[in-house]
């Protein structure tokens, strides 16, 4: 069934900790599946006891038990592993044992958006980590980047739950282990005390130094585990029969020097005013490919920046009139936006659609949530002085009343308006239209927030049909005839989305950053750089942020099953290409 290489035939059979080491869409994965199958029909695991997988993305995790069906694993296979992310592993130890470090029965969390308005003024990164850990331990709020840490600290200070643990899991897999951050690293060691460990990695492919990878992670793992190690550089399994993975890695050797690539394609566009058409020209033509395959393909518009993302995404939205009498018409596509602004945006409108008892309740709800939304949309710590003082502006009007400056007074005029109109509102009981009704409303307004709140708000994909938030919604409607309570419900289901062991496999357009982009797969790629901001290379002077260039662009290009298109503007081509 699979065609295994010799040296993967010996890693079946061999015993111990493991470190497999391989670039992209070399089998790393697949071997590791293999490897648990052929543990697990070993009969080396007792009863209750499991094989766990962990990986950083959902997208990844979902590519993993697509892959788990595709193998052909039976029940009882299945059912011994265990697949999930380090987020939500970490987060189930904390909510049964997190009581342990601060004598709080009920630890409540504190999801990123949340996070983002109630720490938006910190812009210290040791004050922020005072203020987490006072949170925590006086309050029992849990912040997200704290999960690593603790439950490191929970298995250092009780034996007896390392022990539980590690007698639950004897065997366990680590996806990206390239990329794991100081205190998943402390987490790894303590389960590895009586655990095995299996460590996939590829050190090309760490690009989140901003989060703590460390290049001499993979160095710290074969001194204190002394694992057999497996390479698997040469292979490719993804993209087979292209130079994809070759082009990638020309990259990082900067051996590029003008070589052609089967099913690469380095374009030169044009500074002009439509600059963004070309890219879109390009989709429409790697649609044309795609289509002549089959009608399921996946697509990605992989940029270095948010900024170029929503450009792209605008220029996609519209149609455009070209000189010679035709046209590019819309193309539907999904944005990987960062949660923040989507889930701000998402619980001012569901306390719009719980109406309220009197105009004055739905306005300062509205004004409430406004204020988090200002304070929380561009993640925390990244409050801009212009949206700390409106913040305040807001504040100080629920509080007295008042308010200074006229802009700031057209805003509470919009304010009242968007809540006198929404009190009226007439709603269906169909959650998605009655939504689309109050966005509409917001989208009447004058006001730049307001128009960013209903902007941020198009891009939220929570109301698919048989989501969590649109049953719930539908549940309320049934129960009470309104939206009562669709502020929890919001919030909640952005909780479940976060902790969702599964994500939907992209299908169609999508649109992400490079970043983003870790950890999944598309039938093409293309890839596209601005012209004078959102660059592949900012500084190519540097020789380590030229590095790091070289592995976030080798990351963007092996994401491709079949074809890679690299867009740089021909006035200022990029340093890595030429």
């Amino acid at each position: 069934m699979f065609d295994l290489s010799e040296q993967k035939q010996k890693l079946l059979s061999q015993d111990g900790n493991l470190l497999v080491l391989g670039g992209p869409g070399s089998g790393k994965t697949t071997i590791a599946l293999i490897k648990a199958k052929h543990e697990i029909q070993k009969r080396i695991l007792k009863s209750g006891q499991k094989i766990l997988f962990l990986s950083f993305a959902r997208a990844t995790v979902s590519r993993v038990e697509e892959q788990i069906s595709e193998m052909g694993f039976n029940l009882d296979i299945k059912r011994n592993i265990e697949i999930n992310t380090y987020h939500g592993f970490t987060w189930e130890i904390l909510k049964s044992h997190g009581y342990l470090l601060n004598g709080v029965k009920r630890i409540k969390l504190l999801p990123p958006p949340d996070a983002a308005a109630k720490l938006a003024e910190i812009k210290d990164d040791q004050e922020l980590a005072k203020e987490k850990q006072r949170l925590f331990l006086e309050e029992g709020i849990l912040h997200f980047d704290l999960f690593a840490e603790y439950s490191a600290n929970l298995f250092n200070n009780s034996g007896i739950l390392t022990s539980i643990y590690c007698d639950t899991y004897p065997i366990i897999i680590l996806d990206e282990f390239q990329d794991t951050n100081y205190h998943e690293w402390l987490l790894i060691k303590r389960l590895g005390s009586r655990s095995r460990i299996i460590a996939l990695a590829d050190p090309e492919q760490r690009i989140y130094e901003f989060r703590g990878a460390d290049p001499k992670r993979i160095k710290d793992y074969i001194d204190d585990f002394h694992p057999s190690i497996f390479d698997f550089e040469k292979e490719n399994n993804r993209s087979n029969g292209t130079d994809i993975v070759k082009f990638g890695n020309d990259l990082l050797a900067g051996n590029i020097n003008g070589n052609t690539y089967q099913n690469v394609s380095i374009k030169y566009y044009a500074n002009i005013p439509e600059v963004h058409n070309q890219v879109k020209l390009e989709v429409l033509l790697a649609m044309q490919r795609l289509n002549k395959g089959t009608s399921e393909w996946s697509l990605a518009i992989l940029v270095p920046s948010k900024q170029l993302m929503l450009q792209v995404s605008d220029c996609l939205s519209k149609r455009q009139n070209l000189k010679n009498g035709k046209s590019y018409p819309i193309l539907k596509h999904e944005v990987a936006l960062e949660k923040e602004a989507l889930a701000l945006s998402a619980v001012l409108i569901a306390g719009l659609m719980e109406q309220g008892e009197a105009d004055l309740e739905i306005k300062n709800r509205l004004i409430y949530h406004l204020v988090d939304y200002i304070r929380g949309r561009k993640g925390a710590g990244n409050i801009t002085q212009a949206d700390l003082k409106l913040s305040k502006v807001l504040i100080d009007y629920l509080n007295t009343g008042k308010v200074r400056g006229s802009s700031n007074a057209k805003i509470i005029t919009d304010c009242i308006t968007i809540s006198n109109d929404c009190s009226h509102l007439q709603f269906s009981g169909n959650p998605s239209s009655d939504w689309i009704l109050v966005r509409d409303i917001i989208k009447k307004s004058n006001s730049d927030i307001l128009k960013s709140v209903e902007h941020d708000s198009v891009y939220l994909r929570l109301l698919h049909k048989g989501s969590v938030l649109q049953s719930g919604l539908s549940e309320l409607w049934r129960e009470r005839g309104n939206y009562k309570g669709a502020i929890s419900l919001v919030r909640s289901a952005l909780l479940q989305e976060h902790f969702s062991k599964t994500s939907i496999v992209p299908k169609g357009i999508q649109i992400m950053t490079i970043h983003k982009a870790k950890g999944k797969e598309f039938d093409e790629v293309i890839i596209y750089e601005g012209i004078y901001n959102s660059r592949i290379v900012y500084k190519p002077e540097d020789k380590n942020e030229l590095y790091k260039s070289q592995r976030l662009l080798r990351v963007a290009v092996t994401r491709a099953i079949r074809n890679v298109t690299v867009m740089t503007p021909m006035t200022d081509k990029c340093v890595l290409l030429k």
